[in-house]
């Protein structure tokens, strides 16, 4: 089972941490973000996973070479010349990504006790091109479902904007915020190709689902049993992430 792991961004909201190191290589209670993900991963049964690096990219590759990789299959998508944002990020990986099974993509810096094995699984079920983690929680942008929980726009409340832009949020419909997990079939790649041809080769995941929403079966997964969920990117939530870690323990 393959998965891919976001770690090459610049952390830029956890300074002065990210000064010498990669966001990725922060510590949470004595462990870094990226061990504690690719321990998760590890559990559901992923065995192949694919790391994006860029900031302090060398970083990463040394850590994981003291630790053996953690006795997986290890492979390096290389940003350091250029960083891709996520949907150029997933691109370049292609060539370690592609096959005949989906992908589950997990941000570093997701702190979660989500059953991952389940939503892949759940992925397989529906028949989506892609699977996105989404939960009710306070934001300014969201994801819109429908009761299917299939994707149908986005709304930015704090700008009024909308994409597609004549999206219309019907009476009834779900707002969701994206989780930083998702699962892809391999299919995307061409979509992906395409959509970076037509546009530039550093873009965002979010608004291609959204763009394509409509032609494709974008599904959002909501888990039905209570679990933990922490973005750990910010000093405030990492500070919760390092106090939820000591009752825990």
């Amino acid at each position: 089972m393959k998965a891919m792991i976001f770690a090459a961004g610049l952390g830029t909201r956890l300074r002065p941490l990210t000064n010498d190191r990669p966001k990725a290589l922060v510590e949470i209670g004595g462990k870094t973000m990226l061990e504690r993900v690719i321990t998760r991963l590890a559990e559901a049964g992923f065995d192949d996973i694919t790391v994006n690096i860029h900031h302090f990219g060398d970083k990463i590759i040394d850590f994981l070479q003291q630790h053996n990789n953690f006795g997986l299959n290890i492979h390096i998508s290389d940003e350091r010349d250029l960083l891709l944002d996520t949907g150029g990020g997933i691109l370049k990986a292609r060539p370690m990504l592609d096959g005949n099974e989906p992908v589950l993509v997990h941000n570093a810096d997701i702190l979660t006790d989500i059953d991952l094995h389940a939503m892949w699984k759940s992925h397989i079920e529906s028949g989506a091109m892609a699977t996105l983690l989404v939960k009710d929680r306070k934001t300014s942008r969201y994801l819109v479902f429908d009761d299917d929980y299939r994707l149908q726009g986005w709304i930015n409340h704090s700008t009024g904007e909308t994409r597609p832009a004549a999206f219309v949020h019907r009476e009834g419909m779900r707002e969701m915020a994206f989780g930083g997990i998702h699962v892809i079939s391999t299919s995307i790649f061409n979509h992906l190709e395409k959509y970076s041809q037509e546009g530039q080769a550093k873009f965002s995941i979010t608004p291609f689902y959204v763009d394509m929403c409509r032609s494709h079966l974008i599904k959002g997964y909501v888990q039905d049993t209570p679990y933990t969920w922490l973005d750990v990117g910010k000093p405030e939530t990492l500070k919760q992430a390092e106090e939820l870690l000591k009752e825990n323990s």
